[in-house]
């Protein structure tokens, strides 16, 4: 084979060997290009064209997967240049070069050390070159080829998403598209028929097949029914060399399933039914159900219940449980045994949602009848009125009729009605029930204006059974009877001012009544018969329910008279009429010329001080908080009291104070006791206790004074004199202070001074006649007499 290119040209003329393996089978192929050269003509110029490329390429070819021992030979190169003594070398670079393809530097052949995978990389770019192997200067310019893996059928044709779900609708025509699938194949799709697949139905038959050139699953068989089956399993074979025997291939399943379609009407499982109620079932309230069966699902299986006839159509109403699907009968209206014992009715039970593809299939409906029985319950009593209302006139009698209630047993037996009030709603006990009766009566007196309405409850049983009640309302309006007189509507004081002319109207008043309308309006007004004229102001009747008050003079003055009074007589048009006389109260003040009041009462004397209510307060609170001061200071003043302890440096005084408590009667040392006994006693310890005396000076200016038999007074005069006649004293006061028992008791001394030095032998007993106050002191005394002894 020959092959030249213009684009392969190059200086120097190269021969290049190709090798080519198709199938096992190798063949070489060989080109040799000759040099361009001008041959030399005697006597002529040697004339040197421009050379062309030695070269001429292709591309080289190798199989993939090669497990042969040896290494596959992929081609040759060659130059010109090469005489076949070795001074060529031959260099290779590029992708592989050295780890996959090597080349005999001195021949110039190209191996493939390694097996290579077509679908990993299917083409490998080198570049070759021709050296001097002595000067190491190339012979040629490098140059690119390609080396290309040739494709064996090595992959199975895959299918990257399976398995599959589809969805097709039952009932559907044959050829109805279900799903594609598609394999993929990973050899050369140009390259024989490695990669060209053909699809197959391997399970699923005879309800689907495929497009062997697309994978585009039908159905193939009609009238599929999801009721029937509804759950298909196809599996699909994708096989390479287009089918051919030793073809590689792969599969996948499609999970098929039929959707549903309404294709099945509803069906009652019977077309007559029975349905016991009592007749004590609640209206509104669901007293039994009812199913028709419909094979279909979802949407297609939604039914609706109606009633169409029957004698119970009235007195019964259907609806429709979304859930569950059934018809839900309730009651409209109330059950009745004795008036009649049973219903029949007849019930649709229809698609809402039909197809009309499918309306040949037949009406999408079902009927059925059903008898429902009423069953006998004993029933509350029932009363005549749903509620009661009564009126009675306030102010009437105790055990006044009022009205009455009357309710009967509506079942067969007819048992005897007892009445009675809840209390526990209204524990006011205003009104009594006859409890054979039923009459109402006043337990009361009413007032209409206190409470004009009453409700009350009244309770009806049966005798047979008093469990049985039933309840109604009662309202009990309280008629009006003119009772209450009429008043004046206000109480205010009315305005009169100073420049005040005759005639002119003052205030204009209106009563009220707590009676009815009827008892209350019309009003009259007049001023009271038994006073006298008044001079001030008179009263006319606007003969509207209103009455003016005039003023009969000119001017008034505050100063004369600040308040006027005027008794009015107020009577009602009722029958009988009531009256009342009411005072009003008129007060004189100053008024602008436009009639405005400027001031009243004792505004004038505060606007003349100009003080204000907050000036006023604020000097208030001054006086009282002055006051509080002074009566602080005096109270400090008096509870300060003069000290009991004289200063140590002032020696103006000789007062010695003690704040001691003694210790009773056994305490001998707080101080000498001996001159508390006697006179006599004491004579011999007459010194000062606050100055250390001289004792012999002392008895030398002053003789001893004999006191027995002297009394205190002469004792204590005594004391005076000498206490004159000391000339030891200190030139100030001495205060001298005595104790002494007299001795002028019958009964003699009690004390027990001496019983700290001498034993009596006293005996006690005298003391129990002393009576009943002394008898303790008696046993006391007893008691020691014993323990001397």
């Amino acid at each position: 084979m020959r092959i030249t290119t213009t684009s392969c040209l190059c200086p120097v003329l190269v021969c290049l060997c190709f090798v080519q393996r198709c199938y096992g089978t190798s063949h070489h192929s060989s080109m040799k290009v000759t040099k361009n050269q001008t041959k030399h003509i005697e006597g002529e110029t040697e004339v040197h064209h421009r050379p062309k490329r030695g070269w001429v390429w292709n591309q080289f070819f190798v199989l993939e997967e090669h497990i042969g021992p040896e290494h596959q030979y992929v081609g040759k190169l060659h130059s010109n240049s090469d005489k076949g003594d070795g001074s060529v070398r031959y260099i290779l670079t590029g992708e592989g070069a050295g780890t996959i393809f090597l080349i005999d530097e001195t021949t110039g052949d190209i191996h493939a050390t390694k097996s290579l995978d077509r679908e990993k990389k299917a083409h490998y770019v080198l570049h070759a070159q021709a050296i001097d192997r002595w000067t190491n200067k190339p012979l040629e310019p490098e140059s690119e080829f390609i080396i290309k893996v040739q494709d064996i059928n090595d992959n199975a044709p895959k299918f990257t998403d399976g398995p599959f779900v589809a969805n097709v609708p039952e009932m559907s025509d044959v050829g109805t598209s279900v799903l594609q699938v598609t394999a993929t194949d990973a050899d050369d799709p140009t390259y024989g028929n490695s990669a060209r697949v053909v699809y197959s139905i391997l399970q699923g038959q005879p309800y689907f097949s495929v497009d062997p050139k697309t994978g585009v699953i039908r159905t193939a068989l009609a009238n599929m029914d999801r009721e029937a089956r509804e759950q298909y399993s196809v599996v699909i074979q994708a096989k390479d060399m287009a089918g051919q025997i030793g073809g590689l291939s792969g599969s996948t399943t499609i999970n098929i399933t039929l959707t549903d379609v309404n294709d099945n009407p509803p069906k009652f499982p019977q077309k007559n039914y029975e349905l016991y109620v009592p007749e004590s079932a609640e209206v509104g309230k669901a007293v039994g159900k009812i199913k028709a069966n419909d094979d279909d699902t979802g949407i297609n299986a939604e039914i609706k219940y109606i009633i169409t006839n029957g004698d119970g159509s009235s007195v019964f109403t259907i609806s429709t449980d979304k859930e569950t699907r059934e018809g839900i009968i309730s009651l409209k209206k109330p059950l009745n045994y004795e008036k009649k014992r049973s219903y029949i009715i007849h019930i649709v039970g229809a698609n809402t949602h039909t197809d009309p593809q499918f309306s040949h299939l037949g009406p999408f409906k079902d009927t059925t009848t059903l008898k429902i029985i009423i069953g006998d319950v004993d029933e509350p009593p029932l009363f005549s009125m749903t509620s009661y209302v009564m009126d009675v006139y306030e102010n009437a009698k105790m055990g006044t009729l009022v009205g009455a209630v009357t309710a009967q047993d509506p079942d067969r037996s007819n048992s005897p009605i007892r009445y009675f009030i809840d209390r526990s709603l209204h524990g006011d006990r205003y009104f009594n029930i006859d409890a054979n009766s039923g009459a109402i009566k006043t337990a009361k007196t009413l007032d209409r204006e206190e409470m004009p309405w009453h409700n009350i409850t009244v309770i009806a049983s049966e005798v047979d059974n008093p469990s049985l009640l039933s309840h109604v309302p009662v309202s009990v309006q309280v008629l009006d009877v003119n009772d209450n007189p009429p008043e004046l509507a206000s109480d205010d004081d009315v305005v009169v001012c100073e420049n005040s002319r005759p005639g002119q109207v003052i205030q204009t008043i209106s009563a009220v009544d707590k009676d009815d309308f009827a008892n209350g309006p019309r009003f009259f007004f007049s001023l009271a018969d038994e006073l006298p004229n008044n001079p001030n102001f008179t009263l006319k009747d606007n003969e509207d329910n209103t009455a003016s008050i005039l003023a009969r003079r000119r001017r008034f003055s505050r100063v004369t008279q600040e308040v006027y009074y005027l008794p009015i007589v107020i009577s009602d048009g009722g029958s009988p009429s009531h009256s009342s006389t009411s005072t009003l109260t008129l007060r004189v003040c100053a008024c602008g010329r436009d009639g405005k009041v400027r001031t009243c009462h004792a505004e004038p004397f505060l606007s003349s001080a100009g003080l204000s209510t907050g000036a006023l307060i604020a000097i208030l609170l001054c006086i009282i908080i002055l006051l509080a001061i002074v009566v602080l200071f005096v109270t400090l003043r008096r509870s300060k009291k003069e000290p009991l302890i004289i200063s140590e440096e002032d020696v103006r005084e000789n007062v010695v104070t003690y704040d001691d408590e003694g210790g009773g009667e056994e305490d001998t040392e707080a101080f000498d006791i001996i001159t508390l006994r006697n006179p006599a006693a004491a004579e011999e310890l007459k010194f000062r206790r606050d100055v250390m005396p001289d004792i012999q000076r002392v008895r030398r200016h002053s003789p001893p004074l004999v006191l027995d038999g002297v009394d205190v007074p002469e004792f204590i005069k005594q004391r005076q004199i000498e206490a004159d006649l000391d000339t030891s004293v200190p030139p100030y006061d001495s205060l001298q202070t005595y104790a002494y028992e007299g001795r002028g008791s019958p009964p003699g001394s009690i004390s027990s001074l001496d019983s700290a030095t001498t034993h009596s032998e006293q005996d006690y007993n005298y003391i129990c006649d002393w009576g009943p106050e002394f008898l303790k002191l008696a046993e006391l005394f007893g008691e020691e007499s014993q323990q001397t002894t």
